[in-house]
C-alpha cells in the first residue's frame, strides 16, 4: 500500500472485531510513527497504551469511577461559524442517518456516542498525553504523529479511531495512568480490525472541495 491509497481508504472506524492485536504490531508502528514532523524536535507525545487483560482493567475502572470530571479542553469553538458549522452537523446527520437513528431520537443518539467510551470495541487503544508547558505549536505536532499512526496502521491492514473525546474523562484517564499533574490528555486512539458487516463501517464522509479551501496567488503581468 503506498501513502495515497493509505491516505484514500483511512477513515474513523466505530465497530471493531473481536480480534486481538500483538502488542509487538503496536510498539513497531509507534517507533515508526516517532519519526513524525515535529518542531525543534520536541516530540511532545506521551503515549500510554492498553491492550488485551488491561483493556478490561481500563474498562472495570471506568464502570467505577464516580468523580466529578474537567474536561481538558473545548473540543470545538463556541459559536461556530460557517463553512465549519454545516460540515461538523452535517457529517452527524449523515452517520445518524445511515444507522436509521432520526434526528429527534435523543436517546438512540447519545446511546451511540456512549460507545466511545467503549473505544467502539477496539480491543487496543491507546492515549496520547501532552505536557502542559507546551502550546498550539506542540498540538499540531501532536496531530502529526496521530495522522503518522493512523496511516502507518493502513498500511499493516490495522484500523483506528482517533477520539478526542476522551478529553472530557481525562481526570478518569489520568488517575487510571497515575500520570503527573503536568501531563494534560489530548485524545484516545482505539486500535484494532473492522467489523465488515456493521453498516456505521460503511459510512464515508464528504471533503469540501478543493477551489474552497486552496488560493493560488495568479502571477499578473507587469
Amino acid at each position: 500500500m503506498d501513502v495515497s491509497e493509505a491516505v484514500d481508504s483511512r477513515k474513523s472506524i466505530r465497530a471493531f472485531l473481536d480480534k486481538a492485536v500483538d502488542d509487538s504490531l503496536i510498539k513497531e508502528l509507534l517507533e515508526k510513527t516517532s519519526r513524525s514532523a515535529s518542531g525543534g524536535n520536541l516530540q511532545p507525545w506521551q503515549i500510554y497504551v492498553i491492550n488485551g487483560d488491561t483493556m478490561n482493567s481500563f474498562h472495570k475502572f471506568q464502570s467505577e469511577w464516580t468523580e466529578p470530571e474537567t474536561p481538558a479542553y473545548a473540543i470545538y469553538p463556541e459559536n461556530l461559524k460557517e463553512p465549519y458549522k454545516t460540515s461538523r452537523y452535517e457529517v452527524a446527520d449523515d452517520m445518524y442517518s445511515l444507522l436509521g437513528i432520526a434526528r429527534e431520537d435523543k436517546e438512540e443518539r447519545f446511546k451511540q456516542v456512549l460507545k466511545n467510551y467503549e473505544f467502539f470495541g477496539a480491543p487496543a487503544a491507546f492515549f496520547c498525553f501532552v505536557d502542559r508547558q507546551m502550546g498550539r505549536p506542540q498540538w499540531s505536532d501532536l496531530g502529526m504523529f496521530l495522522q503518522t499512526f493512523m496511516l502507518l496502521a493502513q498500511e499493516s491492514n490495522l484500523d483506528t479511531c482517533a477520539q478526542e473525546s476522551w478529553s472530557l474523562k481525562q481526570n478518569m484517564v489520568s488517575k487510571y495512568f497515575k500520570v503527573d499533574s503536568d501531563l494534560m490528555l489530548f485524545c484516545g486512539m482505539a486500535i484494532g480490525y473492522k467489523d465488515p458487516d456493521d453498516p456505521i463501517n460503511s459510512f464515508k464522509r464528504t471533503r469540501r472541495p478543493l477551489d474552497d479551501w486552496a488560493y493560488f496567488k495568479e502571477k499578473k503581468e507587469d
